[in-house]
């Protein structure tokens, strides 16, 4: 088996030169290395679960760095890092659980009332923030087995009772790791099936004899209207080329191939086209906390046409996209400028690039951006694997997967720095 340096070092490559394709793929490798990374870190005999945040933000620090642009690098390190926070808050709680237990026991016995443990003031602070936390969707779905539990013991022995704690702590140490890998490839799983998840709602959303713009080619999109199609319903897709990568020339083919009806327009079309849409669907390459969309370059001109026609905007997109940063933070790389290759023929344009001005710069500047902003006020309604949801959600959506303790991706200082 490689070692944990060798994969991560294999993945930074992959992620600096651009070789992974999608927002999915990209997910599901990220987690999949985390994943190895939790399996092979030796965990301390105190704070294990410090020793695998401080590893996860060893290891994504670097990824994010190696591809700012790929937010859902981050957003499953994040996942991650809160994942590890859980499954040590659930472990507390069930530990706490077996003493208050064990508590109530002695109680029964008044001789007994005045030798019952003292729980610390370090216990007492994490039984209240537990308390006063708002329960997770994943805290409240899962299921913390009775063998987590601390046993009581009466031993009166010192050397039995460090034993059992020694280990007690052994197991618990055991145990966190392997719920933390458990909850990780559940999260692959997720990733995996999004798409499906997402495609079950169709039916929902798309009605008999609709018509449906999109804009470029996104699989979810695809996998969404295919689902629709294979419910009997029938409708009509309107897909935009998505210059200058003409995306939507693949996804019209790909709909025309499993029996849809398409009309393939230019981007430039989109208005004129737009009063004869009944919703436009389209996907996105990651969702911001506030609502907004960060998505292929020309859909927020799409955007403003729906909305000034009053034919809903649709969103799909998977949870692994849901990010939990806001466009303004710092750590958000909004776009980056793509060849100018994909725009012109340097052979016919190579008189305009000459440097005749004198100064050195060139007379014809070519700007590529890939990305466009469209804010939550233009989104009508949001379409992920867990259900629909509105933009004004969706920070209550997200703040089901983070801790705020890991919007920034950064690694402790170590004493003496």
């Amino acid at each position: 088996m490689p070692d944990t340096q060798s994969l991560v070092n294999d993945f930074l490559n992959k992620l600096r030169k651009r070789k992974i394709e999608g927002s999915q793929a990209t997910a599901k490798l990220t987690a999949e290395l985390l994943r190895s990374v939790i399996s092979q870190t030796r965990v301390p005999y105190t704070n294990q679960a410090g020793a695998l945040i401080d590893a996860v933000k060893a290891v994504g620090e670097q990824l994010i760095a190696a591809n700012p642009i790929e937010l859902a690098v981050g957003n499953i390190v994040r996942r991650v890092l809160h994942i590890i926070r859980e499954e040590d808050l659930s472990l507390t709680n069930a530990a706490m659980a077996g003493l208050n237990l064990s508590g109530v026991s002695d109680d029964e016995d008044g001789d007994e009332r005045d030798e019952q443990p003292v729980l610390s003031a370090a216990v007492l602070a994490a039984a209240a923030r537990s308390t006063l936390r708002p329960p997770s969707l994943q805290t409240l779905l899962e299921d913390v087995p009775d063998s987590a539990a601390v046993p009581h013991t009466c031993s009166s022995g010192g050397d039995s009772e460090g034993k059992s704690k020694s280990a007690d702590k052994s197991s618990r140490s055991r145990k966190l790791k392997h719920d933390v890998i458990e909850a990780v490839n559940e999260l692959i799983q997720d990733i995996v099936t999004c798409h499906d998840q997402i495609a079950e709602q169709a039916v929902e959303h798309i009605h008999h004899n609709e018509v449906i713009l999109t804009l470029g080619s996104s699989r979810t999109v695809l996998e969404f209207l295919c689902a629709a199609k294979e419910k009997k319903r029938s409708f009509r897709v309107i897909v935009a080329e998505g210059a200058p990568r003409y995306q939507g020339h693949l996804l019209a083919k790909e709909l025309v191939t499993r029996g849809l009806q398409t009309t393939l327009i230019t981007d430039s079309a989109v208005f004129a086209m737009i009063s004869r849409v009944n919703m436009v669907i389209v996907g996105a390459h990651v969702v911001m906390a506030n609502g907004g969309v960060i998505a292929p370059v020309g859909l927020n001109m799409v955007a403003l046409a729906a909305k000034r026609h009053a034919v809903p905007f649709v969103v799909l997109a998977g949870s692994h996209k849901l990010c939990p940063l806001y466009p303004h933070n710092p750590e958000v790389l909004l776009n980056e400028l793509r060849s100018p290759s994909e725009l012109l023929d340097f052979g016919e344009f190579s008189d305009c690039m000459d440097f005749g001005s004198g100064t050195g710069s060139p007379l014809l500047h070519v700007v590529n951006p890939t990305f466009d902003y469209v804010p939550p006020k233009l989104v009508s309604l949001f379409i992920t694997d867990t259900g629909g949801h509105n933009p004004s959600y969706m920070y209550r959506l997200i703040a089901d997967y983070y801790s705020a303790d890991d919007l920034v991706v950064q690694r402790r200082p170590t004493p003496g720095n």
